[in-house]
């Protein structure tokens, strides 16, 4: 059973920053279709951004510019480092792993498509 395990989430003025972090114990993350995801409550869950195992990332377009996605290969940890975080950023984040999708299809492919395991999520909540 894989489960990515998040952490970071935390409480922030607007304007401010925070860096969440995944690691899967057993997998090397940076082999794989990794994502972020947030959800806010009531709402569905939503891709934020991805990165296939050739380091190609993918981020949806209300946090491009303020969010970056990063690996560290030595310790198999994924990062989203969140700038001018906003209150419309505040959810809980999730990381998803997914094991079975090309590295062409976790780029091309659409945020459904790069749904894999889940973990339980941190929350980040981000006050006007």
């Amino acid at each position: 059973q894989v489960q990515p395990v998040e952490s970071g989430g935390g409480s922030v003025q607007a304007g401010g920053s925070l860096r969440l972090s995944c690691v899967a114990p057993g997998y090397g993350l940076r082999n794989y279709c990794v994502g972020w995801y947030r959800q806010e409550r009531g709402k569905g869950r939503e891709g934020v951004a991805a990165i296939n195992a050739d380091g190609r990332i993918t981020y949806t377009d209300a946090v491009k510019g303020r969010f970056t996605l990063s690996a560290d290969n030595a310790t198999s940890t994924l990062y989203l480092l969140m700038n001018s975080l906003k209150p419309e950023d505040t959810a809980t984040y999730y990381c998803s792993i997914n094991l079975a999708l090309s590295s062409y299809d976790c780029y091309a492919g659409s945020w459904h498509d790069f749904e894999g395991y889940w973990g339980q999520g941190t929350q980040v909540t981000v006050s006007s």
